[in-house]
Parts: C-alpha cells; structure tokens; sequence
C-alpha cells in the first residue's frame, strides 16, 4: 500500500520532563487521521502505544512508561506516513523510591498504574478497545479525498470517538458502496450492542448472587449464636477476645504508622499553603513588587498591579488577603504622596506633569491634582518674575553699562541707527550678540529680555496645562471609564474665573515689573518697593528702548498665538503703547543733545557753494532719528497709531520745533564765538596787495569772525532752501504729524537768524568804509568852493573801492550766492553816506562841482553791478546837489577824465562785472 500522506513529525511536548506515568501532550504534524491510523508511539524508547489517545492530527495524549533511557524522542508511527521524526526530546526523571517508614518533605500520593507485566488491561484508555468495525458489515472504503471531506463538513470529522462525530462523514468514508440491506444489518446490529452493554453490569450482578447469599448466610449464623449464647460481653468470649485482638490491632497500626500520617497531615498542610502561595503569588509579591517599581520610577506597572488587586482582592474576607491588601494600600497611599510632591516640585516639564495628574487620577487621589499643579506653577512662575527683577536690582547680574571717556552713556545718533538697524524685526526674539553684549547692555534692557524669557519659556506651558484640564484630556481610558473626564470639565468651568484672574496676576506682574524698570511715574508709590528700585541705572536712550519694545511685541505675539483672549493681554498692548510714545519722546529729547554738540564738529570747511558740512550733519542726525523711530511708529495688529493722539502729537511737534531751534541757536552761537584759538584777522588794506590772500578755503582753516558770518549766512541760506524742505519730506514719510508747523517756525528762525547775521556782516564791512569817506574827501584842507581843475579821481574813492573790492573777495571767496546780496548793501550804504556828504556842501566852485561830479559818476559806474533802487536814488540825490555842467568843455573834460579812471582801473574793475558775480554751476 503506497503512502498517500507525509510522515509524521513532532514539534513539541508538554511537560518537556517528568516521572515515569506522567501525562504528556504531543504536537506536531501529520500524526494520523484516526485512532486506527497510529500503529505506533514510543518515548524515551519506551512503547506508550497502550495509554495513548489520538485527539487529532496535531495531537495526541498519552503517559510515559518506564522507560530505559533518560532521555529520547518522540516517535510515531502511523498507517499512512510510516515512521516519523521529533524536533524535540523528553527527560524521564527517576525520583528515588519512598517507603512507608522513609521520611520525606511531601506526601507521595499513591496513584493507579498500569502493570504492563500482565494480560490484563488495567487502566488502558478505552478508546484502545473501540471496535475496529461498530456497524458489524464488511468495509467499503470511498475514495473521496480528505480535503474534500473537510471542506464538505467543517469543523466535523469521522472518527466516531471524536466529539464532532458526524455519522455521513463516517457512512461515506467506510460504507460509500455498501447495500440498503447492509445498512438495515449494520442498524440492528448497533441495537444488539447496545442491548448487551446495558446488560453487563446486570449479568455481573445475577452472576454474583450466590456469593452475596452465602456471606449473609454466614453472617446471621454468626449473629444467632451470639445471641443464643449471651455471651457478647462476658469476659473471655470470643466477642470479646475478638474485640481485643482488634483493639491490639489498632493500637499497634497506630503506633507504626502515627508518625507516617502526622508527617503526612504537615506535608499536607504545607503543601496546601504552598498551594495557596503559588496560586495566590500576585498579591503576596505585590508590595515587594510596588516597592521595586517605585524604585524604577515604573509607575505604569505599578498602577496596571494595583488595579488588578483592587479589583480581585478589594472586598475579600480572607484574613491573610485582607492583611496583604492592606499593606499594599500602605504602599500605593505612600506613591499617591510621592507622586503629589513630584508634580508640586518646579521645576517641570509639561510633560511630566501630565503623567503625574494621570497616575494620580488612576490611582483615585484625593482632591484634584491637576488644579494643585496648576496652583503651583502659578506661584512658581510669579516666583521666577521677581526673582529676576531682585537679581538686577541687589547687582548679581553682570551687565553694566559702558561708559565713555566723559561718563555718557548714550550712543551717538550714529551708533543709534548702527543699532536700530542691527535689530531683526520681525525675526526671533533673541539674535546674535558679540561676546562683551553683555558687559555694553544697560541693565533694565537686559532684564525685559530675562523677564521675557521667563513668561515666554513658562506660561505657554501653563496655559496648555489648563487647556488639557478643560478638555479631560489629562487622563487615560481608566479615567474616561470612571467619570473622572467629566469631573475635570465641571471643576474646570467652576474655575474658570479662578484661572483667569491668574492670568491677569502674571500679565499685570510682567508690565508692573517693566513698568518699575523704565516708566516708574506710571506706578502707584506702594508698588514701587517691590517693581521699582532701578533709580541708579543706567539712562535709556531711544535705541535701546527700541530694542525693548521689540522684546515686549515679541512677548505679546508669543502669548497672542496661544489664543490666550485678548482682554488678558491688553495691559501689555496698554504698556507698548506707553513705551512708544516713552521712546518717542526720549529719541527726540536725546536728539535735541546730539544736534547741540554738532556745533563742536564744525570745521569751517565749505564747497564751492559756500556750504558746510553742519547743514547735512544736522539732516544727517534727523534721518537717522527718523530711521530710529520707525519700529517704535510701526502699527502692529491691535496696536494704535501713537501719532494720532493729540497730546502725544503736540508733544512731538513741540519737540521737533525744538531741534530746529536748538540748530539756528548753536549756528548763532558759532557766529558769536571768540577768536581765542583763531589767529589775528589779517587787516584788509594790507590784503589788497596780493589777491592770493583769498585762496579757497581748506581744512585747518582758522576764518575770522567775518568769514564765520559768511559761512554761517550761507549755511542759513541752504538752510531755507533744501534742508528744511528735505526734513519736512522725511516727516512726513515717517508719519510725523505737524510738519507744516515744524517747517514754519524753523524757517521764520532761520530767516530772523539771517537777517541778523547779515545785519552784524554789513555794519562791520560797510561802516568802516563809508567811515573813511568824508575824512578822505576832506583830506588836506580841501574846500570846494576852492580848488583846482580836476585831473582825475581822488585817492579816498579808490582807496574805498579798493575796499568795496576786498568785501567782494571775502563773499566770494566763501560763496559766490552771497556776493550780490552783500555787495549791494554795501553800495547803497557808500551811496547813502555819499549822497549826505554832497548834500551838506553849502556851495561849489565850477571845479568842485566838475570835481565831485567826476567822483560820483565814478563811483556809480564802477559799481553799477549792485546798484538797487536805495542807491540809485541815493546817487540821484547827490547829483541833483551839485551845479549843473553847461559847458560843453567841462562835459568834454568829465568824461576823458572818467575813461580815464575806468583804464587805470580796470584789472581792480573787473571783479565788479556781472560775470564774475554768477554762481558756479556745479
């Protein structure tokens, strides 16, 4: 017969190891397909078909016999796969033989064993004896594969010992050609031993009776002659010899055997604790178990143990039980405590604190840890605030200011805008800094910063903690189960008044404590001990309170993005408004200072316009001031525009007008200021020898107070013309309010500082050379009702000329815009004194009228270029006072002797042509 199936293999065993007579299991593959199929089992080499059981399979059980070897396989064997293999093996182990007297620690129960030495089969497992053919026909074995069988009756097989007999399955496999008559055998046949199976035990019975009737029998024979003699308790009867012979029976059984069986009771009783110790190990290990976990920090553990307990031992009655249980609530109350003081210990991450509130919720803590947790990081996080602001305060931080060679300070405006446009707006709130930041960063900007960090590193957490405590989500699926979730959110909307006013607490904290740093007017006097005491710090200058007020915006935006309601957070929108308009005022204030000491930097130098460099220094100085106010004027979402507050506008036009102010003052000053340091002035007369007197001016430059005038005038001019005007733009995109204003008052100052200056100019150049006019004219007793026929222009008017021109050279030399203006005024202050000296001549001779008429027309012609209206009336006048020439000869003789004049003064002449008096064009 050709084998259709595998052979068999076992994979596993169990026990793996065990005495002889012990219950095993066996698994694997292949191991038959019926009770039929397995022809043979051997373990350790011993034969165990006889107590074998085919359950299936994958299975059979079976108990080992006393085998040879201490160790083997498993072998099977079956019809249709032959001889099979073993993966694993099994230990017989030999416990040494016990006898009745022998001691020992356990009881060896006595147990039913098979006798392999005889016939009889004692103790086989019946299915061993199930008939090989139940129905009592001739077998017909189908040939319908297995695998169909299986799939046409699932979980159903065809052995008839198998508790999912079915008997189709079981009629196709063996009887598939059987007749209907067989069948109808095959049916009464199964009646037939039925019959004889019920009547076995009753057959044994009757069989028996005869035995029973002679045991009666003997027994009331016994009993009659007891009774008929009387004897049953006369001493020496046999009664009583018989009760004496059992009585020495027992006595001596129990004097042998008394010491066996109370060994027996103790190991019966020890076993039995061992028993329960075994079964029960969970909860008798469970508080050196707890410890442990503790110890580990493996508080999962801990509470997956102590929920199983409570839900086994909880309400037991057992006293051990109860005992135990109770020591593990000891335990689990001393966790409860511990895990209480680590969630209420600061500090702590988010984290932790989460699974802190969920093992105190699993393990049913009294109160509600997480509001205890949410109290405690209130207090700590007000705590870290005013630590901070004490550490500044008593100086154990190290940031000093760094002072300058004069103890400012203050930045210049330079350096301010070298800072405010290192600042990354809208970038992180911490940047990059050299190493000595530290030591050049006054300390109240270091301590917002710190401050800042402290609320933006510890308050986002404490607002996700309370977000978890209102959404239950602080506790695990036991808490959700027992109805702690909605406990939570009941506590939670009860206490929401509660968190809010906390909230409140740190914001007002975080702006009371800037507040005492930078604006400690703002504070109630009662405050100030705690939030002030910052009275000998460094002053601020607009950069750095720029870079505050970035820190605060970056603070804001951090607590705004955790949707933390706005009501909250508007004292700090109520502080950076403060703070802007704080830092508005201060950079207008410093900048009024820088604008002062640009005076000092004045080095006279100017361009071919006549213009200093103090004109753009100062625009210079007021851009940068503008650059520097643009992140404090910047609007930010909810932020107001502090410009269009009345009382701040005012403020900053009143300021600004003050700058313009503080600049005409300073170029006054200068105007003003001694020639201590400045060499002698050189004395006009002595110039005109030599036009390279007036070279362009360069550096190291030392200008008498004339030229300083001059420059000063020209300056004013530039002043009017382009700087104001530019200022006025840069206000107005920066959103400065009140430029109008602004522009007005500075150009009527700078127009009144002008008219000044030019005033004081005119009065040093013009007098003196109108002065030396009439000593001239009269010079050597000259009379004009007396004197010769004139041969030409007198020395005096050249002389004066010659100092007309030195003036033109002085202007021109400083600004070539400057020489009409001044010019002008000279000649109409020469013309005017003119005009008074010839009018106050009573009379004239015909030569002293030829005379003062060849003077006067000399004069007027030689200054032409810069005759206004003033002076030519003025020569008008003087003209009309003199005699009239009618002779042809005398008009003749004018104006050879004017040609004359002009020939010889030519070269002197020509400074005076309205060429030169052009301005460059650049």
């Amino acid at each position: 017969m050709s084998r259709a199936r595998q052979p068999p293999l076992v994979t596993g065993i169990s026990p793996k190891e065990g005495a002889a007579w012990t219950k095993v299991t066996i698994r694997g593959e292949n191991l038959g397909t019926g009770p039929a199929d397995l022809i043979g089992l051997s373990i350790c080499g011993h034969n165990c078909l006889l107590t074998a059981e085919w359950m299936s399979a994958s299975k059979i059980v079976c108990r080992v016999g006393p085998a040879k070897d201490d160790k083997g396989e498993i072998n099977v064997t079956t019809k249709s796969g032959g001889l099979g293999t073993s993966t694993v093996s099994f230990k017989l182990l030999r416990p040494e033989r016990i006898g009745i007297l022998d001691q020992s620690a356990v009881w060896v129960d006595e147990m039913n064993y098979y006798d392999m030495r005889t016939d009889r089969n004692k103790g086989i497992s019946p299915l061993s004896l199930r008939p090989s053919n139940p129905l009592g026909i001739e077998l017909d074995k189908g040939k319908i594969p297995q695998k169909d069988m299986e799939l046409t009756f699932p979980g159903m097989s065809g052995d008839f010992t198998s508790e999912n007999f079915s008997a189709t399955w079981y009629l196709i496999e063996n009887h598939s050609g059987s007749s209907f008559e067989q069948l109808k055998m095959a049916a009464s046949n199964l009646k037939k031993q039925a019959t004889k199976k019920n009547e076995g035990s009753l057959a044994y019975v009757k069989g028996g009776l005869s035995t029973f009737f002679e045991a009666q029998d003997a027994l009331a024979a016994i009993h009659q002659r007891l009774e008929s003699d009387g004897t049953e308790r006369v001493e020496g009867s046999m009664t009583q010899r018989l009760e004496n012979i059992l009585n020495r029976a027992s006595d001596t059984a129990d004097t042998l055997f008394q010491e066996v069986l109370g060994r027996k009771d103790k190991a019966d009783s020890t076993r039995n604790a061992l028993n329960v110790l075994q079964r029960f190990k969970f909860l008798f290990n469970l508080p050196l178990n707890i410890e442990r976990n503790i110890q580990k920090g493996d508080y999962d553990v801990v509470i997956n143990d102590y929920e199983k307990a409570k839900s086994l031992f909880g309400n037991t009655e057992v006293p051990v039980f109860k005992k135990v249980y109770a020591e593990v609530e000891t335990r689990i109350e001393a966790l409860r405590e511990l895990l209480l003081d680590k969630l209420q210990t600061v500090p702590s991450t988010l984290h932790d604190q989460k699974r802190y509130i969920r093992y105190l919720s699993d393990l049913h803590a009294e109160g509600d840890p997480a509001w205890q947790c949410i109290l405690a990081q209130h207090k700590w996080i007000l705590k870290l605030m005013q630590n901070c602001r004490d550490e500044f305060i008593s100086g154990q931080r190290v940031g000093v200011g760094a002072h300058g060679p004069e103890g400012d300070t203050r930045p210049s405006a330079l350096g301010r805008l070298g800072h405010t446009a290192s600042l990354n707006r809208g970038g992180s709130l911490r940047t990059p800094r050299p190493s000595t930041w530290r030591f050049e960063t006054p300390q109240q900007v270091q301590f917002v910063e710190k401050l800042s960090d402290v609320v933006i590193g510890q308050l986002p957490n404490f607002w996700k903690l309370w977000i978890s405590y209102v959404n239950g989500s602080l506790f695990s699926e036991t808490g959700e189960k027992s109805g702690q979730v909605e406990k939570s959110k009941k506590n939670a909307r009860q206490r929401q008044n509660d968190f809010k006013r906390m909230i409140e607490e740190m914001t007002n904290r975080l702006v009371k404590l800037i507040r005492g740093a930078l604006l400690p007017t703002t504070l109630p006097q009662a405050e100030l001990s705690v939030c002030g005491g910052w009275e000998n710090k460094t002053e601020l200058t607009g950069a750095w309170l720029t870079q505050i007020i970035h820190t605060v915006r970056a603070c804001h935006e951090a607590l705004s993005a955790l949707e933390i309601p706005n009501d909250l957070l508007q004292v700090i929108q109520d502080l950076l408004l403060e703070l802007r308009v704080h830092c508005l005022m201060v950079t207008l204030l410093h900048t009024t200072d820088d604008v002062k000491r640009l005076a000092e930097k004045e080095d006279w130098v100017v361009d071919n316009e006549g213009i200093t460099s103090l004109p753009s220094q100062f625009e210079q100085c007021m851009v940068q001031m503008l650059q520097s106010l643009k992140e404090p004027l910047e609007i930010k979402p909810g932020e107001i525009n502090v410009l269009q507050l009345d009382q701040v506008q005012d403020q900053a036009t009143e300021l600004s007008v003050s700058i313009m102010k503080v600049f005409i003052n300073s170029l006054e000053q200068l105007s003003t200021k001694t020639d201590g340091d400045i060499n002698a002035a050189h004395n006009i007369s002595v110039d005109l020898s030599s036009p390279d007197r007036f070279p362009g001016i360069q550096e190291g430059f030392s200008p008498t107070s004339e030229q300083r005038l001059l420059i000063i005038l020209s300056n004013c001019h530039y002043l009017e013309k382009r700087t104001f005007l530019n200022l006025a733009d840069h206000f107005e995109k920066n959103g400065l309010t009140g430029t109008e204003k602004i522009t007005r008052v500075s150009v009527d100052a700078v127009r009144q500082l002008d008219r000044n200056l030019f005033e004081a100019y005119i009065e040093k150049r013009a007098d003196p050379i109108a002065g030396s006019l009439e000593p001239g004219i009269y010079a050597g007793y000259f009379d004009w009702r007396d004197c010769q026929t004139p041969t030409g222009v007198r020395n005096y008017l050249k002389e004066a000329l010659v100092n007309i021109i030195t003036v033109h050279a002085e202007v021109f030399t400083v600004s070539k815009d400057l020489v009409p203006r001044v010019l002008s005024k000279i000649v109409e202050s020469v013309a005017d004194e003119m005009c008074r000296l010839m009018q106050c001549v009573s009379s004239f001779s015909k030569n002293g009228a030829l005379q003062a008429r060849l003077e006067l027309c000399a004069l007027r012609d030689a200054v032409a270029a810069f005759l206004n209206a003033e002076s030519n009336t003025s020569f008008k006048l003087a003209l009309d006072a003199l005699p009239q020439l009618h002779s042809g000869a005398d008009k003749k003789l004018l104006e050879e002797l004017l040609n004359k004049f002009k020939s010889s003064m030519q070269l002197q002449l020509t400074c005076f042509q309205p060429s030169c008096v052009q301005p460059l064009k650049r």
